[in-house]
């Protein structure tokens, strides 16, 4: 009777387990490799992420882009001539005016990150998405995709388009590569948001909270449902995961970097999480 007991116990504890949290290795996995760039997409995926989160711009020749933001930033890039990009020209890249070839003369991956000391220096450009695609098709044709769609208002016709065009371009590709059942595309701006759902919607979508925004007020803006919340993760207790699990949303908060925080959010039993380090967290979870 003992032995059955303990057995029962095994399998409650293995069944309370089966439910994986979603790995997700943000920008790639920027705190091992230069964030968004074919290498960190690679190394995250031989880390053994389940998706690949990564962001988007467009360039002059309406190629979508993986950035996070529409220009050369200098935090991350050097100019073509690998000198730094000064304060005053930060913005002055725009990617909006500039084909993809040219995108390509910079560097951004050689250059020191305070924030990630320990991220490898590689000499990297901004790959477009195709290139994204092509790569990690290559290596696990399992893989998600969780895009974000960097758009701003202040922004349009300047550096991105419309939202309509941004995600139609988006769109373009992905169903070009069959990737379209193992995307969701995510935002901040509520007009993408409503834009993609318009296009298609049959897609997944997340909405992305900031940390100065309230999650229930920003989803009621929303004139649909999305299939994904995910806040900055100190907007979440375990009651708003278990209150917002029961109106059936997933609940990915970003981005979560320190192993205290990562077991918290399990703890708070969140469907995924997204990491710089999904190392740190496979090995937490046990993936």
């Amino acid at each position: 009777m003992k032995r059955l007991l303990l057995l029962f116990l095994v399998l409650i504890m293995s069944c309370n387990n089966v439910k994986t949290i979603n790995v997700q290795g943000h920008r790639g996995c920027r705190g091992l490799f230069p964030e968004n760039s074919l290498p960190a997409f690679e190394k995250a995926i031989d880390l053994g992420v389940h998706t690949l989160e990564l962001d988007l711009a467009i360039s002059k020749d309406k190629k979508v882009v993986v950035s996070h933001e529409p220009y050369m930033s200098r935090v991350f890039c050097l100019d073509p001539q690998g000198n730094e990009i000064s304060k005053t020209d930060d913005m002055r890249y725009n990617l909006y005016e500039m084909t993809h070839e040219e995108i390509k003369e910079f560097d951004c991956g050689t250059k020191f990150h305070n924030r990630f000391p320990e991220q490898e220096k590689l000499k990297v450009y901004k790959p477009l998405l195709s290139e994204v695609f092509q790569m990690a098709e290559s290596k696990n044709s399992n893989i998600t995709y969780n895009i974000e769609i960097k758009s701003k208002p202040k922004y349009d016709g300047k550096y991105t388009p419309s939202p309509k065009e941004f995600v139609y371009l988006v769109l373009e590709v992905i169903n070009q590569y069959g990737v379209f059942d193992r995307t969701n595309l995510q935002s901040f701006d509520l007009r993408v948001m409503e834009e993609i759902h318009k296009q298609t919607p049959e897609m997944k979508t997340a909405l992305l909270i900031d940390e100065d925004e309230d999650i229930i007020a920003k989803l009621n803006k929303l004139t649909f449902k999305p299939e994904i919340i995910s806040p900055y993760y100190k907007l979440l207790s375990e009651t708003k995961v278990k209150d917002l699990q029961s109106n059936n949303f997933l609940v990915i908060p970003w981005t979560v970097n320190e192993i205290e925080d990562m077991q918290q959010m399990i703890n708070y039993h969140v469907d995924g999480i997204i990491t710089d380090y999904p190392d740190k967290l496979i090995k937490l979870v046990g993936n």
